[in-house]
């Protein structure tokens, strides 16, 4: 396992996050799928407040063992459904639930406290505020946002950077060879903010296997997506190694952090073994055509308009710009 800042701090993170979500209840199984992830070097555990007990089960996991670990969790969904307030990016919402996640965890910090999506009625102002009262009081280390446009966390983050506050120092975001939205402005904006980019669904949940699984049959599969798991199936079977190790390497190649979970130990070391995978050029020009993606404007216009001496004058070849 390799290791890379996070964002533009000097927290070592492990090139794979695992993910929480499935750590429904303490058991030997999901204690050696943790053991299987730290022992391959791992040190990322990403999970939230709205993931059932994952909370607690990843407090427990982490006893004796705590600060060797980069623990990661999020705040945003309601904590009751009878109560307005306990739901959002409010500063009451966010306090009380820090103060939820700390108990559950069992734990007096939280390395990498997320937003865990946009919320439209609360001002930016109001949370990055909020999360900066969290960093000083020593409760929150780094923070960082999931699921949000990008125009919101570049806001968020020059008003960091204007009043002194503590910016997002990644995103979170949905990112597969199924699913590239986020080529068009969300990638390109962590990259001009030096920010780190955790990926989930980086499998189509379970789809680029290309084992079929009771959430996902294969009649529910598409013809685009049937495309892209043959290129897939094709690349493991030339390479020698397995589907979902291609689909992850390809994330990884990317630049991103994919969180990976796996319900056995495993599956789970099947996964780890994308690290260090090295897919060829011509597998991946191969991968990135089995269906056609178009970055949208204004990405492919600004594209063309880059190239054009018409808008930058005649001399422009000889300009070595970034």
């Amino acid at each position: 396992m390799r290791y890379r800042l996070l964002g533009r701090t000097g927290l070592r993170v492990s090139e794979m996050f695992l993910g929480g979500m499935i750590f429904h209840e303490s058991s030997p199984e999901v204690r050696r799928v943790f053991d299987e992830y730290a022992g391959a070097g791992g040190n990322v555990v990403d999970t939230a407040l709205m993931y059932g007990d994952s909370e607690s089960v990843v407090g427990d996991l982490l006893q004796g063992r705590r600060d060797r670990f980069v623990l990661a969790t999020k705040y945003t969904p309601t904590r009751d459904r009878t109560d307005l307030n306990a739901a959002g990016n409010h500063r009451k919402n966010l306090v009380l639930s820090l103060e939820q996640c700390l108990r559950r965890l069992r734990t007096d910090y939280i390395d990498l406290y997320w937003v865990h999506v946009w919320d439209r009625h609360t001002p930016i102002e109001e949370t990055m505020r909020a999360l900066d009262d969290a960093v000083r009081a020593g409760k929150v280390l780094h923070v960082g946002m999931s699921d949000a446009p990008a125009w919101v966390v570049s806001r968020a983050n020059t008003l960091a950077e204007w009043r002194g506050w503590t910016p997002f120092a990644g995103v979170q975001v949905p990112y597969s060879l199924l699913r590239r939205d986020v080529e068009r402005e969300l990638l390109p904006m962590a990259r001009e903010h030096g920010m780190s980019v955790a990926a989930w669904g980086v499998l189509g949940h379970g789809v680029l296997s290309g084992v079929p699984t009771s959430r996902v049959p294969p009649e529910s599969i598409g013809k685009r997506d049937r495309a892209v798991v043959g290129a897939v199936l094709e690349v493991a079977g030339e390479l020698g190694v397995t589907a979902s190790q291609v689909a992850i390497a390809w994330t990884m190649r990317r630049g991103v952090h994919p969180i990976i979970g796996a319900g056995d130990a495993g599956q789970l070391k099947e996964n780890l073994g994308a690290s260090g995978l090295a897919l060829p050029e011509e597998a991946v020009r191969r991968l990135e055509s089995a269906v056609e993606f178009e970055p949208g404007f204004p990405a492919d216009f600004i594209g063309e308009v880059d190239r054009s001496p018409d808008i930058y004058g005649d001399d422009l070849l000889l300009l070595d710009g970034r």
